[in-house]
């Protein structure tokens, strides 16, 4: 595990969670700077920027991106983004990253992301890891809705919306012109009646009051 550093939370935050939100397999943490190789060995592939806005990223940009992460570790208003990286428990290796946005107080509306190394594809780490976050936002900070979208050709990444218990309300077709060619996006959500805490991840979380 990278060396942890004091985290920046701001003097009017809202809702934080109770660092590391910890999984069966996984440990959700903030960024630290030290984070900064391990994020590019994925982000600089051009297989992962492939359905993300952003294109390959070099080393320079990863680190200006991970400084901007260390400060995306709380909720104080509407907007905000908790930011978190995604690390192994059993030997601390960053496989990914998890995002939780605030889109609307008044409507209690988040949006959940994740983006994993290609190497640990199809073992289930993406669909945890977002388990632990959802866990904080219907528990602690009182979401009443949890959004998912995704290019529609990204299969494995609406089958852990689909597996997450989340529900398709959208399909777009050729609704924007992107990277080249017509853009079709899948949307996913979730309620917070439908969600089953822990037991709708079968197992994945261990610390369930985050």
């Amino acid at each position: 595990m990278s060396q942890s550093q004091p985290l920046p939370i701001p003097a009017a935050v809202l809702y934080v969670p109770r660092y590391p939100i910890e999984t069966a397999r996984l440990r959700l943490r903030p960024f630290n700077r030290g984070d900064v190789d391990a994020v590019y060995s994925y982000r600089s592939r051009p297989d992962v920027a492939e359905y993300l806005f952003d294109e390959p990223m070099n080393h320079e940009e990863c680190a200006e991106a991970v400084r901007a992460r260390t400060t995306q570790v709380a909720f104080s208003g509407e907007g905000d983004k908790i930011l978190l990286a995604v690390e192994r428990r059993d030997d601390s290796r960053l496989i990914g990253e998890v995002s939780l946005i605030w889109r609307s107080v008044a409507d209690r509306q988040a949006e959940i992301g994740y983006i994993f190394h290609p190497d640990v594809h199809g073992r289930g780490y993406a669909t945890e890891a977002a388990c632990g976050l959802l866990a904080f936002a219907f528990a602690d900070a009182g979401m009443h809705r949890v959004y998912a979208r995704c290019d529609a050709r990204n299969t494995a990444s609406f089958r852990v919306m689909q597996r997450l218990g989340m529900r398709q309300e959208a399909h777009f077709r050729e609704h924007a012109h992107f990277k080249g060619r017509w853009d079709e996006e899948r949307i996913f959500a979730i309620l917070d009646r439908e969600w089953g805490g822990a037991q709708r991840c079968d197992g994945f979380v261990t610390i369930t009051k985050i």
